[in-house]
């Protein structure tokens, strides 16, 4: 069992976990079965998402930037069945909001990228802020009356509007569309112009995509179950909150945001949400 692991093992697959190694190859390298490294991790990501559940609250963040990134659970949307249950498969999002000065992301959510999720993420957002705050967004449609009836008035909000050329591709080639325009939009309230971005978040989702596995595009290693993606995207946020050092700002988010006053292991993880 998992619980029973020496800590330098548990050291090692989380270690591994959180720096997009696939359980297979973590069974190899350490020797620990993957039906141990599988409930380790999931115990580690629960207990990270409720640690920062816990943890992120009266944050000064005054510039944030929320964006969405997919992944599927199980099969592909357009492969489901009449048998499937929809709300445990299919093609999910992870949005994602992200400090642009401390780089930290203080809240996130797993779920259908329709209003519903949206209202449910912009209000779990809302309450761990202090302060006016200017965010931007993709167009997503669902944004504007979410954060209008999460943050009321305390608010400065901007879209990023992108249109892309369509493009013929080869049979079994993978590209990303090529940015034609782009252009800024100033949905409610009065946000800095200068500060109108969405980059800091979408580079965090390219780092997000190599370091959890689960997220690795064109691979077998997608998540079976809603229950070990949504741990995964937890194991990873705590890691990249607490432990990770960031290149910008020469310390983990957490330091800089002010969340905790020293670096973290990944012992401390471990021990911290009771891994």
């Amino acid at each position: 069992m998992a619980n029973n692991l020496p800590m330098e093992k548990k050291i090692a697959a989380v270690s591994a976990l959180a720096e997009g190694v696939s359980i297979r190859s973590i069974e190899r390298m350490t020797g620990i079965h993957r039906d141990t490294i599988m409930r380790l991790g999931l115990r580690v990501g629960q207990g990270c998402t409720s640690l920062m559940d816990t943890m992120m609250r009266d944050l000064k963040c005054e510039r944030l930037q929320l964006d969405e990134i997919w992944q599927y659970v199980g099969k592909h949307q357009n492969r489901l069945t009449d048998k499937d249950d929809e709300s445990q498969r299919g093609d999910f999002y992870t949005f994602v909001a992200l400090d642009a000065d401390t780089k930290l992301v203080p809240a996130f959510r797993v779920g259908k990228r329709d209003n519903y999720n949206t209202i449910c993420f912009v209000e779990d957002l809302a309450p761990r802020l202090t302060g006016r705050v200017q965010i931007s967004t993709d167009a997503l449609g669902t944004y504007a009356g979410a954060l209008e009836r999460g943050f009321g008035c305390q608010l400065d909000y901007a879209q990023i509007i992108k249109v892309f050329r369509a493009a013929e591709l080869a049979p079994g080639r993978y590209s990303p569309p090529e940015l034609y325009t782009q252009e800024k939009n100033v949905v409610f309230g009065n946000p800095n112009p200068a500060y109108i971005s969405t980059s800091y978040v979408e580079s965090q989702n390219l780092t997000m995509r190599m370091l959890c596995r689960r997220l690795t595009r064109l691979t077998n290693a997608y998540s079976k179950k809603l229950e070990n993606f949504r741990a995964a995207i937890g194991l990873y946020f705590g890691y990249y909150n607490f432990v990770k050092r960031h290149s910008t700002v020469r310390m983990t988010p957490a330091m800089a945001a002010g969340v905790v006053s020293e670096f973290w292991t990944v012992a401390d993880l471990i021990e911290k949400t009771n891994g």
